[in-house]
């Protein structure tokens, strides 16, 4: 007997006839059987197997029953009885010989023999295995086995068959990847197929299909076998490629980073496409790849225009002796020969630099594309050719990781022993804008400079990147002759403007162009010339449309720029003038930050030629810029460019005040008597208080106060009040706190000044939480964040998230307090926040702490003692010893408890801040004698209800253990001691401690 399992059940006699298996249950029984291919099967097994859940009344019986009907078909020794269960005799069975055919076929080396025998096999398919039997579990497995090999066949075959020069898997395999998308030797064999009939295209696009759908479904990328074959068909490896017809030229190097480009090239269907971008971007290399993506029987044919000059003619006889296209007797114009040349051909012409003939390639390419009918053309310019139907497809430098990858490379193949150095790969590979050309023609310098020297001389990049291959045109030979090459094709007013606009720094927009190339014509008009040009580039951001020069450009036509002092003159009113305009204290703050924000760069610049200049607007300009530095916190940039300003402006009330408060904000000595006006007080009493300097500055701040109610100087009033809000929690008089800090709040809601409003949040919030009353401190927190995002103010992001994190642990939701915490940390450290950082790990180590994890509460901790020494605020240095001390309290540890919270205590000495001196005897409770933890307890309790905030429910784990160890001893004399304990002064219970 003969049986089938790749498809539905059968069974055949010797003859080949079919033979009938009438009865469900006998044909089940066969199934499985054969799904256990020979091997025995125990009774109970086959009865699960038959019957499932619901057995027959007599099961063994029942199942005997099945077997002998079995052996009626397949012969009495057919189905063997052993110990261990049934077993069926297979002799013959289609699942063995198609197994035998892909076994001969393996060892078989000629592809056609071995194409053959896997056809073979496969043939033996009349579908699924065990068709019939799908749903049930026994043939489950076996055909999972089966189909799997059928697959790996189907694989092979292909395989052989494109090593034996047929192609047809190109189209046979869609069916099957589509049943099975994710099978790469599948998708690989196709590819295959694909790229050797010419449709590049397809293979790449399967080939990026197949990436996302990984990336989707799994979160893994293509196999690297995968992505070698994807490799090699983008570098057109001879030993895969078809010999294509035309004259494209084989890179000596594979093409790095435009992988992204060539897949959306391969999906343009225009008969004409422009690659656009400034010199040494790549475009003549990608248009070659992207050339040999497509499938044009008739050939593939790059025309170079770099040495053609003349007209749309001229042009015409270059492509035309290119293709072999002899001239003939008659009359016709080269351009008309060449197009009933191609009118019938499918061909692709590569039209190579045309940025010097482009009215004259525009109107061959018109011409030829409007009397043929297949013929494409791919051009490269550093501007369009601007004729209908034409898509544009702009270039752009290499993004970082690919310009470090391409320059890495070409390093490592022009000096053997390179050994780079990632800050300054970096920094070559940023101040070279990505541009390939550049950034090959560095990598040649470094075998005698390295890395760190070569990018300490970019600064004079057109004397170092002079060596080129010397295979390429003269053109790509420097930095300097590839912009000589652009340079040459500008109009006098073109090459004024750009030389002009490279006074900018970064970015600019039309009014800053207008302002520095004021007479020289219409400025907009020559700026978009120099956009279509390439020598500009376009960029979108919050402030609208803005434009660039990359740098290399920028520092060629600087070099050029007839009348330097002047430029840079217009520059810098501009920017005082747009310094001095903002409106950072009301309504207009949020659009004036992004607006500044925008032009860092250039207010920069501009006061760095005013500080070089020793002028006048240097004062000025720095005056403007101080708001702005305090309100997005770059402290440090504004200390340094204020202490500039002061060398060389001489003695200026202001400027001294500014320079002052600036330094102690950063960490300098305290500012000088300011002079009386509001900003200048209220500066110097915030820079105080940020340095915790409560006294002095509480005595400045009234002084700013009294000044700005004489004055009617309302954001001045909220200002001083808002800073008292703050001194208030500090000092402990949350009385004076909440009336002042909604009072800020008011006034600042209603001047629109988001910045100022914002600073009310941390003590009305901290006044909410004291109270218990979590919902309203969440609001707060919520609205804090909100304005901080909207105002883009990472660092108070990163507050407000720890703000919730710490509410979050009062509602013991430990998660999401870790969670909270954790993004504020993140925040924190990118943005070189410090403090930031320190709350961030502070919430951690309290949620690490009260969930029960003492031993990650205790690291972080001593990492936020050792790490930021010197840089906590004393009341962080409270919480940080009284942490400590609980720590070591619940670890049992009552003396190292006790050192630590008598070093609290000296920090709440510092405080005198009745809540601090509260935490220290709570924290100290835990380490004295139960009648002593008593006393303390009531002292504590006692200051807080002092400021009318005790302590909240939420807040009482450390106090109520205590207190319960404490009771668990004393009993009923507890309370009769702990109201002994509060009439205690806190002085006396200290020196009870003492």
């Amino acid at each position: 007997m003969r049986f089938g399992v790749l498809g539905p059940l059968a069974v055949w006699d010797e003859t080949g006839a079919p033979a009938t298996v009438p009865e469900a249950k006998v044909r089940a029984l066969l199934a499985t059987l054969l799904a256990n291919d020979g091997g025995p099967v125990t009774a109970d097994r086959l009865i699960e197997d038959l019957w499932g859940d619901h057995p027959p009344g007599k099961p063994a019986g029942a199942l005997q029953a099945k077997v002998s009907q079995l052996r009626r078909i397949v012969g009495r020794d057919g189905v063997e009885r052993q110990p261990a269960g049934y077993r069926l005799r297979i002799d013959h069975s289609d699942a063995a010989q198609f197994r035998d055919l892909v076994t001969q076929a393996r060892a078989t080396a000629d592809p056609r023999t071995r194409a053959a025998r896997l056809a073979e096999a496969l043939d033996l398919w009349r579908g699924e295995a065990f068709a019939d039997f799908a749903d049930e579990e026994f043939a489950r497995s076996a055909a999972h086995r089966l189909s799997e090999l059928r697959l790996a066949a189907v694989e092979e075959r292909a395989k052989a068959q494109v090593e034996a020069g047929d192609y047809s898997p190109a189209d046979d395999l869609a069916d099957v990847i589509a049943q099975h998308p994710l099978r790469e030797g599948l998708r690989a064999a196709r590819m295959r197929a694909l790229y050797l009939r010419g449709r590049q295209s397809e293979a790449l696009a399967s080939y990026t299909d197949l990436r996302t759908r990984l990336a989707e479904e799994l979160g893994v990328d293509p196999s690297p076998e995968l992505r070698a074959l994807y490799e090699s068909l983008l570098r057109q490896d001879p030993g895969l490629a078809a010999e294509p017809r035309g004259n494209l030229p084989r890179p000596l190097t594979p093409l790095i980073g435009r992988e992204d480009a060539l897949a959306r090239l391969a999906g343009l269907s225009a008969r004409l496409v422009t690659l656009t971008g400034p010199g040494g971007v790549g475009k003549s290399r990608l248009a070659i790849a992207a050339a040999g993506l497509g499938e044009f029987p008739d050939g593939v044919w790059l025309v170079e225009f770099a040495g053609v000059r003349g007209s749309a003619a001229d042009l015409a006889e270059a492509v035309a002796a290119v293709l072999g296209i002899r001239d003939s007797a008659d009359s016709a114009s080269p351009i008309h020969r060449l197009a009933a040349a191609l009118r019938d051909r499918r061909t692709l012409l590569v039209l190579d630099n045309c940025e010097h003939v482009v009215e004259a390639a525009a109107e061959l390419a018109e011409t030829l594309l409007r009397t043929t009918r297949d013929l494409r053309i791919l051009a490269t310019s550093q501007e369009p050719l601007g004729l209908p139907g034409e898509t544009v497809f702009a270039v752009e430098p290499l993004p970082p990781a690919d310009a470090v990858r391409l320059f890495t490379e070409r390093a490592a193949a022009s000096a053997p022993d390179f050994a780079g150095d990632p800050d300054a790969i970096a920094e070559i590979c940023r101040r070279l804008d990505g541009l390939p050309l550049a950034l090959e023609l560095a990598a040649t310098r470094v075998r005698g400079l390295g890395v760190r020297e070569l990018a300490a001389r970019l600064n004079d990049r057109f004397a170092v990147l002079t060596r080129g291959s010397r295979g390429a045109p003269a053109r790509q030979q420097t930095l300097r002759a590839v912009l000589d090459w652009s340079w040459d094709l500008l109009s006098e007013p073109e090459r004024t403007v750009l030389s002009r606009l490279a006074v900018h720094r970064d970015s600019f927009d039309l009014a800053a162009a207008e302002a520095v190339c004021a007479g020289d014509g219409d400025v907009v008009d020559l700026v978009l010339r120099l956009v279509d040009r390439s020598l500009v580039s376009v960029t979108h951001g919050p402030t609208g449309v803005r434009y660039r020069l990359l740098e290399s450009v920028a520092a060629y036509a600087v070099e050029r720029l007839a009348d330097p002092a002047a430029t840079r003159s217009r520059h810098l009113r501009h920017y005082l003038e747009i310094a001095e305009n903002a409106r950072l204290h009301g309504a207009e703050q949020r659009a004036w930050l992004i607006r500044l924000d925008a032009e860092a760069g250039n207010l920069r610049a501009a006061l760095d030629e005013a500080i070089c200049r020793s002028s006048p607007e240097a004062v000025r300009l720095a005056t403007a810029l101080s708001w702005w530095w305090l309100l997005r916190g770059r402290l440090t940039e504004g200390r340094r460019m204020l202490s500039a300003v002061s060398r060389v402006a001489g003695p200026d009330p202001d400027l001294t005040v500014l320079n002052g408060s600036f330094a102690l904000l950063t960490g300098g000595q305290p500012p000088p008597d300011s002079p009386d006006t509001v900003r200048a007080l209220w500066l110097r009493a915030y820079s105080l208080f940020s340095v915790g300097d409560l006294a002095a500055s509480h005595e400045v701040n009234a002084r700013a106060l009294a000044l700005a109610t004489a004055e009617d100087d309302e954001w001045g009033v909220a200002a001083a009040l808002g800073l008292r809000a703050m001194l208030g929690l500090v000092r402990g008089d949350l009385a004076g706190l909440g009336r002042d800090g909604l009072r800020s709040a008011g006034i600042f809601r209603r001047l629109g000044d988001r910045w100022g409003e914002m600073q009310t949040i941390p003590p009305l919030a901290a006044l909410a939480e004291i109270k218990g009353d979590y919902a309203e401190a969440a609001r707060r927190q919520h609205e804090g964040l909100a304005i901080a995002r909207e105002l883009d103010l990472q660092a108070e992001v990163s507050a407000r998230l720890s703000g919730l994190g710490r509410l979050a642990l009062l509602e013991r939701d430990w998660p999401r307090a870790r969670d909270l915490h954790e993004q504020a940390l993140r925040i924190a450290a990118d943005h070189g926040y410090t403090y930031g950082r320190i709350h961030a790990e502070m919430g951690l180590a309290l949620g690490a702490r009260r969930s029960g994890d003492l031993d990650a509460a205790e690291q972080r901790l001593t990492r936020i003692r050792d790490e930021y020494r010197g840089l906590s605020s004393t009341a962080g240095d409270h919480l940080l010893y009284a942490e400590l001390g609980f720590v070591a309290e619940l670890r049992g540890d009552v003396v190292q408890a006790r050192k630590y919270h008598l070093q609290g205590l000296e920090y709440a000495r510092m405080l005198d801040e009745p809540r601090a001196f509260a935490l220290s005897l709570e924290g100290l409770a835990g380490t004295v004698a139960p009648e002593s933890a008593a006393l303390l307890l009531g002292a504590a309790d006692a200051a807080r209800r002092s400021v009318d905030a005790p302590l909240p429910a939420a807040e009482r784990g450390d106090v109520d253990r205590i207190t319960e160890a404490a009771q668990a001893v004393l009993g009923s004399g507890f309370a009769s001691i702990f109201e002994r304990g509060a009439r205690l002064s806190v002085e006396d219970a200290i020196r009870l401690v003492s």
